[in-house]
């Protein structure tokens, strides 16, 4: 037990490798690396580089997510030098579609828009819708809304929806779709069902605009700031503080929406939506100067219909009137080549004809733009150029579609008062009119100081309420019929009470 003891308490000898011993130990090593390798084969996803321009392009268009104009460009040379090599590659072309897509959003150049299709439709010819080509039908259904043409994308985010329920990305198209055309309730069963199979950038941004449709606007905010807390690129970042820039300056927060404008701009400052975003602010703080010289900057970015009929607009306010009378000969001469343009601008195009132009031609145009596309935009704007023509009777049906589904436009609520003004329902008209200008009083150049002017011109209502509120005569009242008197409950008869009982004799 000593023994025992004692060899316990030794310390044991240092484990030395000989060279054989190293050897040994050296091939097991290999021989478990490779059979990891084996089992486990290297993935994309292990290689710890960032990735590169294109991929970044890629992933975020798969995302639903703006690109960056320089990731864009060099998504597109990647994809058309492969596609030069492997041109049976029908994946590769709906990514090239897809990219040449978001470059139109981004330029608004007109070439941008066949290249699009063109690369789609290559990508289906390859591989046919009946065969599941999911990214090339929801690319096309996603052009055809760039183009508002929301039938067409309509039906392709439709077709995907019918062959594959649970694919998210036919979702955003259809929430598009559905509220081009004026089918508010299909839009927003359409983000139900996103916000079921999808959460991040896109289902937050496709929901910050169905709640602004439906007049939301705090909602539509949160949701907008949950989209740019889930953006990750700048150019996601970007966009979505452009679009919070817009929601603050529809409720009337010009001094808001301008910081939101300029940190989109600090982020990426290729984004000409963001330059015209705050050109509109600048104009309604009265730095009218500063607004034509960002307009101008936008435009040169990116020729938006739009962005023209605002600049031309504030020139006319400024009483720029030559420079207002060029900005509205190059809106005109995009109406003259309507045919030639890949993008539908009729309701643009209306409103211009409407106010300084052709009021019938605008007529004409708006109503079958109504037959296309029954959303309120163009409601408002067909009613708008009724009502120039001097229809105000059926201008206030189409006033009417526009203002009451939610949304809360100055524009909108200024039209219809000018149209009830014109039927001579003066509390109508002062009742819009107050609207547009507490929801945001500069919301034109032209029409915010037409708004405050009219709304002073009109009768204020007498003291006291309306007039003829008192009786011509006395109040006598009523002869009204008496109530039959209530009938008595009758009472139970009282009993009979029994005979006395004999007393015993004698007694």
């Amino acid at each position: 037990m000593d023994r025992i003891d004692y060899a316990s308490e030794q310390a044991e000898p240092a484990v030395t490798f000989t060279g054989r011993k190293t050897l040994v130990a050296a091939a097991v090593a290999v021989v478990l690396i490779v059979g990891a390798l084996v089992i486990r084969p290297a993935r994309t996803g292990d290689d710890a580089r960032p990735p590169g321009p294109s991929q970044r392009a890629a992933s975020a268009m798969g995302l639903g997510a703006p690109a960056a104009a320089v990731d864009l460009t060099a998504l597109v040379t990647d994809r058309e030098k492969w596609l030069a090599k492997h041109p049976d590659d029908d994946a590769s072309w709906a990514v090239l579609g897809s990219a040449y897509l978001e470059q139109a959003r981004r330029t608004a150049a007109a070439d941008w828009f066949p290249k699009a299709e063109g690369a789609l439709k290559r990508s289906l010819e390859l591989r046919p819708a009946e065969k599941g080509n999911f990214d090339a039908m929801t690319g096309m259904g996603a052009l055809a809304n760039a183009r508002r043409d929301f039938g067409t994308a309509k039906k392709w985010g439709e077709l995907v929806r019918a062959q594959a329920p649970r694919r998210w990305t036919a979702y955003p198209v259809l929430v598009d779709a559905y509220s081009g055309l004026g089918a508010y309730k299909a839009a927003q069963k359409a983000l139900e069902r996103l916000d079921e199979l999808h959460s991040g950038l896109a289902a937050y941004v496709k929901a910050s605009q169905v709640y602004r449709d439906r007049g939301w606007r705090e909602d539509a905010v949160m949701a907008m700031e949950h989209a740019a807390g889930a953006a990750k690129a700048p150019a996601e970042k970007a966009y979505t503080l452009f679009r919070l820039g817009e929601l603050s300056w529809e409720r009337g927060d010009a001094e808001e929406a301008l910081g939101q404008y300029e940190a989109a701009l600090r982020t990426d400052p290729a984004q000409a939506e963001a330059l015209g975003g705050r050109a509109r602010a600048l104009a309604s703080l009265g730095r009218g100067g500063e607004a034509v010289r960002d307009y101008r900057m936008a435009l040169g970015r990116a020729a938006v219909p739009r962005l023209q009929l605002e600049l031309g607009e504030l020139l006319e306010s400024l009483g720029r009137a030559e420079e207002a009378r060029v900005a509205y000969e190059a809106l005109g001469a995009t109406a003259a080549a309507e045919r030639a343009q890949p993008v539908d601008e009729n309701v643009v195009l209306g409103l211009y004809e409407a106010d300084h132009r052709d009021p019938e031609a605008a007529v004409r145009r708006l109503t079958q733009e109504w037959g296309r596309h029954k959303s309120m935009e163009v409601a408002d704007a067909l009613g708008w150029a009724l009502h120039r023509t001097g229809d105000d009777a059926m201008a206030l049906e189409y006033a009417k579609k526009a203002t009451e589904p939610g949304l809360r436009s100055a524009e909108f609520s200024y039209h219809r008062a000018m149209i009830e003004r014109g039927l001579g329902d003066e509390a109508a008209a002062r009742r819009h009119l107050q609207e547009a200008l507490r929801t945001n009083p500069g919301f034109s150049p032209l029409r915010g100081p037409l708004a405050k002017e009219a709304l002073a011109a009109l009768a204020q209502p007498p003291p006291g309420g309306p007039e003829n509120i008192q009786p011509a005569t006395p109040w006598v009242a009523p002869d009204l019929p008496k109530a039959a008197p209530k009938p008595k409950t009758p009472q139970p008869p009282n009993p009979t009470p029994p005979p006395p009982t004999p007393s015993p004799a004698g007694t």
